[in-house]
């Protein structure tokens, strides 16, 4: 017998609890028969001012991911799906392998993250030159490019909003996030990323590519859709980009 809802299969997926945008993000992503199982990883909701606070939201980030990992466990879960995405980033391309190689490890089964999901995503596009945006701080955007450039990828520009604290990176307003993407654009970029799983990007990066004429890689549409295609989902969804729809 398969589970009367989730008869394709059982998503856990997980993210901080501060984050109030990524449980409803992949619900609007999800198709049906796929179900969606969502853990908190329990963090304090601190200011963040810095690059050394910043640091520390990590911290906490890093050091109860696997006890949200073992909660999921227990509805047994058919694949993961990490909605937290700065942590898997760090430390280039080999620090990152060794982190989603710990949550496999963890979980028990296939990890969907957004560093490497964002990096397939480029490559469906054979994008080259790249340009990011993140609600983080200036210590993060250093690893974010750093793991881009492992990959191959050459960083044209990038840029941090430094939002203040971890729950009012979902206060980000649309207006900001356009003038960033503007200020992110030129001729010299073949694709732009959003990375920062709170930021909610799934919708405005969808319609920011049918007036730049290029990819704009939302993290959340990146990690859902990366999580499909290794389940061998390949249901097609509107409205959510090109990524979704024809890929």
């Amino acid at each position: 017998m398969t589970d009367h809802l989730g008869y394709r299969h059982r998503f856990g997926t997980l993210g901080p609890s501060t984050n109030t945008t990524v449980q409803p993000d992949f619900d609007d992503l999800r198709p049906v028969g796929v179900t969606n199982h969502y853990s908190r990883i329990a963090i304090p909701n601190n200011p963040v001012n810095n690059d050394q606070d910043f640091l520390k939201l990590v911290d906490d980030i890093n050091h109860a991911t696997l006890a949200a990992v073992d909660t999921l466990k227990s509805c047994e879960m058919s694949y993961l799906v990490m909605g937290m995405s700065a942590a898997t980033f760090w430390n280039g391309r080999k620090g990152a392998q060794e982190y989603l190689d710990k949550m496999q490890d963890k979980a028990g089964v296939g990890v969907s993250c957004g560093s490497f999901s964002t990096e397939a995503a480029l490559n469906v596009y054979k994008a080259k030159r790249i340009a990011f945006l993140s609600p983080y701080f200036d210590v993060a955007n250093e690893q974010v490019r750093r793991f881009y450039q492992d990959c191959g990828f050459t960083v044209v520009r990038d840029l941090c909003l430094k939002r203040p604290g971890p729950v009012l990176i979902a206060h980000t307003t649309d207006e900001m996030c356009r003038k960033a993407i503007l200020e992110l654009d030129g001729d010299d970029v073949d694709a732009i990323v959003q990375v920062g799983t709170n930021l909610s990007m799934i919708r405005l990066a969808a319609a920011a590519e049918l007036f730049l004429g290029k990819p704009v890689i939302a993290i959340n549409t990146a990690t859902y859709w990366h999580a499909l295609r290794a389940c061998d989902i390949q249901d097609k969804k509107a409205g959510f980009g090109k990524l979704m729809e024809h890929h």
